[in-house]
């Protein structure tokens, strides 16, 4: 186990059973190449998606897909941990442990209603219990259209306990080329809500 002191504070990220499983994986490599140590919950939903939408199979249980994470993202020993699905005893269960932020994405609609309503029935809902019981960070980003009202009930319950709704709903001013400027569009963002330094794109109004 690596000394944990070496690694910048510690950020959870799960990834759920939207489409988008690539906005996930990029924010891994991303908090990782940031020094951060990522805490990452994938559900078994999401390893549908991720199979079904990349070119990666990631294998489901904690050690193995903590090597794996570890070997695509370049991490150093110990800097991604992961956890299953009912590992009650994770950190992210208890206010004592979690760390200060926590990034769904993607946020299922089935994710978003679990936390607005306070579930807790899985890891991931827990994790996020205890980051809106803590009044900690708890950013979620949904990948759906159209919204129904319940999904934006939902978000505005949610809203209001403090959380951040980032749509992963590209912009298009900074022209992209590719699908992974696309990408990196909408984990900029999110990074800018961690306040964590990226090259990713420029803000609006800096130099290109």
């Amino acid at each position: 186990m690596a000394d944990e002191a070496m690694f910048e504070a510690p950020v959870t990220v799960a990834l759920t059973g939207a489409s988008g499983a690539q906005y996930g994986l990029r924010l891994i490599d991303c908090l990782v190449a940031a020094r951060h140590q990522v805490l990452v919950l994938i559900s078994k939903a999401a390893h549908m998606v991720i199979a079904t939408e990349t070119d990666e199979s990631l294998p489901s249980n904690p050690e193995r897909l903590s090597e794996a994470l570890r070997e695509r993202s370049g991490a150093a020993p110990g800097q991604i941990r992961c956890f299953a699905r009912e590992d009650w005893m994770a950190p992210v269960a208890s206010g004592s442990g979690a760390p200060s932020a926590m990034v769904i994405c993607p946020c299922s609609t089935g994710t978003l209603s679990a936390v607005a309503t306070g579930a807790s029935n899985n890891l991931i809902e827990r994790a996020a219990d205890v980051a809106l019981k803590e009044r900690r960070q708890l950013i979620l980003v949904p990948r759906e259209t159209p919204f129904s009202a319940i999904h934006l009930e939902h978000m505005l319950t949610l809203t209001r306990m403090g959380a951040v709704i980032l749509p992963a709903a590209p912009g298009f001013y900074h022209r992209p080329q590719t699908l992974d400027d696309m990408i990196d569009f909408i984990v900029a963002r999110i990074l800018n809500q961690l306040g964590i330094a990226h090259a990713l794109m420029p803000r609006w109004g800096e130099a290109t």
